[in-house]
């Protein structure tokens, strides 16, 4: 397949502490996504969602590139990539503009849409953070609150309250950089919480109030839901990986056999294993095999567990919404995996909880990993990548009524990828020089 026929196909590229995946995918006549490959590598250039070291996580992209270019049969040019870490944070604004010369048949468009999303893109940060999504909540045309989709209404004062998520600059010039020198175009920089949303949640739970939990490697995302609308995302910076850790500590064994207990034996539950229940580990050259109680492994990862989700807790409690989620909490990513992990949640937050698998969008294919937790964010990647291209197709005019997705046009994204392609051509042109 050539590359002038790929207009109909996205790349996602979910840049994991643990993995880096890369999965493709097109849109078939239903609407569903038909993944036709994927590609992944060991992450080591990166440690708790922010790239660490350059050169190891581009020779990851490379590698996860490469298996999902043969496996797909396509060649990969652009990419939809994800950005989490503890640098995220969001907040709430209320923003407002004075539609100039507007008179009472004068109808609402998307220009002013973007204008006001513009304008909070002005909004002062913090040195060396800037706004990467700015999410509108609801529309308040000339005081008449509640406003959904404000176009085709007339009107002279426009507000609207939206869900500002910010970060580091550096750390999303350092993400651009790598996939740059892998030979590879960036189309968007996607919160990762948000990708993962699309990929597991179901319309009905987004109208009814859900709280997503996405438990990776280096941390654990969370993203809230209500009336089909984001309310609320944070990052607690722990995940997968601090349970290995406690694991290889508490057990007195090597990392990588930490890793094989807690994703073949791991329980979240001690109360579910029997004591004298055991695994034998290889020992080390010259000493004896060691024995590890399945019922100590379980009571290792049940204290870590209940400590990331007692974060959870706090920031379902600290959003104001906890009374309107009648959906529960939906749990996806590598660590939504470990067994028992849904009884655990609901014990701690009282809450109905699912484990949330990335199949109910997706159309059959012969790639059957794809439905796992595991690569929700990278599904999620390509979910975006083709709302990016309905978005941005050639409007037929400007005044034609069209449901709100956001910003209409590419290049007014606020300055924060703007700044982002200017410090990774910058950074480029200097190791070139």
């Amino acid at each position: 397949m050539e590359k002038q026929q790929h207009n109909d196909i996205v790349a996602g590229l979910d840049i994991g502490t643990t993995k880096i995946a890369c999965i493709v995918g097109r849109r078939n006549e239903q609407g569903k996504i038909e993944i036709l490959g994927m590609g992944k590598a060991k992450s080591d250039g990166v440690n708790r969602g922010v790239v660490s070291n350059i050169q190891k996580t581009v020779d990851s992209i490379k590698l996860a590139i490469r298996e999902a270019e043969d496996s797909a049969g396509v060649d990969i040019a652009t990419v939809n990539v994800g950005i989490a870490g503890q640098h995220i944070r969001s907040m709430h604004h209320r923003g407002m503009i004075t539609r100039q010369n507007a008179n009472i048949e004068e109808e609402i468009r998307q220009s002013d849409i973007d204008a006001l999303i513009d304008d909070m893109h002005k909004l002062v940060m913090p040195p060396g953070e800037e706004i990467i999504h700015v999410i509108p909540q609801e529309y308040i045309v000339d005081h008449e609150q509640g406003i959904k989709d404000p176009i085709g209404m007339s009107g002279v004062r426009m507000e609207a309250n939206f869900h500002i998520i910010s970060g580091q600059l550096t750390a999303a010039r350092n993400i651009n950089k790598c996939v740059h020198r892998a030979g590879l175009e960036v189309t968007e920089l996607i919160l990762e919480p948000l990708a993962s949303a699309d990929a597991v949640l179901s319309a009905e739970e987004k109208e009814a109030g859900v709280v997503l939990v996405d438990i990776g490697g280096g941390t654990t995302d969370i993203a809230i839901f209500s009336d089909h609308i984001i309310r609320h995302t944070a990052v607690i910076p722990f995940g997968g990986n601090v349970i290995t850790d406690d694991i290889k500590m508490g057990c007195a064994i090597l990392r990588d056999q930490a890793e094989t207990l807690k994703t073949r034996f791991g329980s979240a539950l001690a109360a579910e294993n029997k004591e004298n229940e055991v695994v034998c580990i290889p020992g080390l050259k010259g000493r004896e095999p060691k024995e590890i109680s399945l019922k100590n492994l379980a009571h290792i990862i049940q204290c870590r567990m209940e400590e990331i989700l007692e974060h959870v807790h706090f920031e379902i409690k600290n959003s104001g919404l906890d009374k309107q989620l009648s959906a529960g909490i939906v749990l996806t990513g590598g660590g939504a995996q470990l067994k028992h992990l849904r009884q655990l949640t609901e014990y701690v937050t009282g809450m109905s909880v699912r484990i949330g698998y990335p199949n109910e969008h997706l159309a059959k294919s012969n790639v059957d990993a794809v439905t796992s937790p595991l690569f929700a964010t990278g599904v999620g990647l390509v979910m975006k990548g083709f709302d990016y291209l309905d978005l941005h197709k050639p409007r037929m005019t400007d005044a034609t009524p069209s449901k709100v997705k956001g910003h209409s046009q590419p290049s007014k994204v606020g300055g924060f990828f703007d700044r982002v392609l200017k410090g990774a051509t910058e950074l480029l042109n200097d190791d070139e020089a």
